[in-house]
């Protein structure tokens, strides 16, 4: 199958199924500075009746790579997120999603994203800010960032959506502390999750690949 030009450059593996069924997706949101390529290299040992779409986020760096949203920093070496244009990437993936559905054919009950850090927190933004849209959310090494999520939250719009949470407890660049206010998020607002922690930095180990891997499986 060839990709189709789309609002999100992107890159597909399409899943294997019968002919009678719509593809379960996987959307995949890389991390800061990286690229589309990056998590795709996990597709081939990710399920085969998955269809895959990796992305590449809009806003190109001038060290190289791609962002969904901007992150400056002070004199002294602090760290600003530009949220409006977080927003901004959430609506635009919004749009993606539905533009993925009708190119590819996708089951619009069967939805599912991955991302890895700054991926990850757009991951979360946007199981709150499109749930409908949703269903199975892995979030690898990232955070809730609650200045980019709705205001009027209820619990009954997140009823459907299932969370695997992971993150390594050496990571130096984004605080497993951060990663540890997640599970109280969600339970607050009655969301099913699993959330484990693994000895390594900013990254996905093995054990964490396979253990996200099987949640996956036993979900679509």
């Amino acid at each position: 199958m060839q990709t189709k030009k789309l609002s999100l450059h992107h890159v597909i593996r399409p899943g294997i199924i019968s002919a009678d069924k719509k593809s379960s997706a996987l959307l995949m949101l890389h991390g800061y500075g990286s690229n589309e390529m990056d998590l795709f290299s996990f597709v081939d040992e990710l399920p085969e009746n998955l269809f895959i779409i990796s992305a590449r986020a809009p806003h190109r760096l001038p060290f190289g790579g791609f962002s969904w949203y901007d992150i400056h920093f002070d004199a002294d070496d602090n760290k600003f997120f530009d949220d409006l244009q977080a927003m901004e990437s959430l609506r635009l993936i919004s749009s993606f999603i539905d533009e993925l559905f009708e190119a590819y054919d996708l089951d619009v009950e069967n939805f599912n994203l991955l991302g890895f850090s700054q991926g990850s927190i757009m991951s979360y933004a946007l199981g709150f800010t499109f749930p409908e849209k949703l269903k199975n959310i892995v979030a690898l090494s990232g955070y809730i960032n609650e200045d980019i999520m709705p205001f009027n939250q209820k619990n009954e719009q997140y009823k459907d959506l299932d969370f695997f949470i992971s993150h390594g407890i050496y990571d130096p660049v984004l605080p497993v502390e951060w990663a540890r206010r997640s599970p109280q998020y969600l339970s607050e607002r009655k969301i099913e999750h699993i959330y484990k922690e693994y000895p390594m930095g900013h990254e996905v180990n093995r054990e964490n690949f396979e253990d996200f891997r099987q949640w996956l499986s036993e979900r679509i």
